[in-house]
């Protein structure tokens, strides 16, 4: 039985188990949490700015923070930078390829810039003495805090904000009765706790038995099952032709995964990094800027620049397999 418990089947079912806890989890979690803050009269659209924005990215919060504490640094880091350039490249890449994708005035001149110095402070932080100290992580909350309060000061003076989608959504969200919305959030984050241990044991496990490293596993596979949701979104958003808000959550959603997932594993224990974090940090600097000037042409994603994307990624990939 010990030997089974310690087997690759028996990972790759706890991965996959993983991944749907941490899924199910941060649904529990966003709907008892916004129901609760419903019941307290807070607006939608600080709900929306906050638990419902930031419930996208428990998954890579708990899997980066559980790997941090474990000792797994190579984990954490590729899991977070993993999913940024997962999101940018494939999910915006596979919502393009599907149908145009039309890009927000204030996210080329906001969000991306931003996305890119998020990726670049990390850089030069990381680069410093090879680890992301406490003090580190805790600039990158200050820094992720201020963003947020941008975002709800930006979103309360633009009946055009990136955010309207989403705060109509928490405006019709069904409001639970408060015991219920107390259940869904201690199920929330149990489920949540389970999932990430299970996710990185399972990482851990199978990067192990094939002798490859924690930081190709969190790149490829952990990268892929958290960023999931995103992409499944994305596709339903696409097929529905309800893809403007599309790009600009995606640079959201990645700006998140640096200063919140990032910050807070940092400040709860120091990461070491590596010499590949560092290359793929400086990677998806590149497909930032490269995404940046595609966007910039049309304001929009064309088709063959989804496809264009998509292959970038497929060779990346490739590239990490190799070294």
């Amino acid at each position: 039985m010990n030997s089974f418990l310690q087997s690759v089947p028996f990972a790759v079912i706890l991965l996959i188990v993983g991944f749907l806890f941490l899924v199910k989890g941060a649904d529990a979690f966003v709907e008892g949490s916004s129901s609760i803050a419903k019941h307290f009269h807070v607006p939608s659209l600080i709900i929306g700015m906050t638990i419902v924005a930031m419930g996208t990215s428990l998954p890579e919060t708990a899997v980066s923070v559980t790997a941090a504490i474990a000792g797994s640094n190579a984990l954490a880091v590729s899991n977070a930078v993993g999913s940024n350039i997962f999101n940018l490249m494939v999910v915006i890449g596979v919502c393009a390829a599907l149908t145009p994708v039309a890009v927000q005035k204030s996210t080329l001149k906001i969000d991306f810039p931003f996305s890119v110095f998020c990726a670049f402070l990390l850089l030069v932080l990381g680069r410093n003495r090879m680890v992301l100290t406490r003090v580190n992580g805790l600039i990158l909350i200050v820094l992720f805090v201020f963003f947020l309060l941008y975002m709800i000061r930006s979103a309360q003076h633009s009946k055009n904000s990136e955010s309207s989608e989403l705060t109509e959504e928490t405006a019709e969200m069904k409001v639970l009765s408060v015991p219920k919305s107390l259940l869904f959030i201690v199920l929330g984050i149990a489920a949540i706790t389970f999932g990430s241990d299970w996710v990185v044991d399972g990482a851990k496990t199978i990067a192990a038995a094939f002798g490859i490293s924690e930081n190709l596993i969190g790149l490829t596979v952990v990268a892929f099952g958290t960023s999931l949701p995103e992409l499944m979104t994305s596709i339903v958003a696409a097929r529905k032709n309800e893809v403007d808000m599309a790009l600009g959550n995606a640079i959201g959603s990645n700006i998140f995964n640096i200063l919140m997932v990032l910050g807070i594993a940092a400040a709860l224990n120091p990461i070491t990094f590596i010499r590949e974090n560092i290359i793929d940090i400086i990677v998806l600097i590149g497909f930032s800027f490269i995404v940046w000037i595609m966007a910039w042409t049309r304001r929009r994603l064309s088709k063959p620049e989804g496809l264009a994307m998509i292959l970038l990624y497929a060779g990346y990939v490739v590239y990490i397999c190799m070294r």
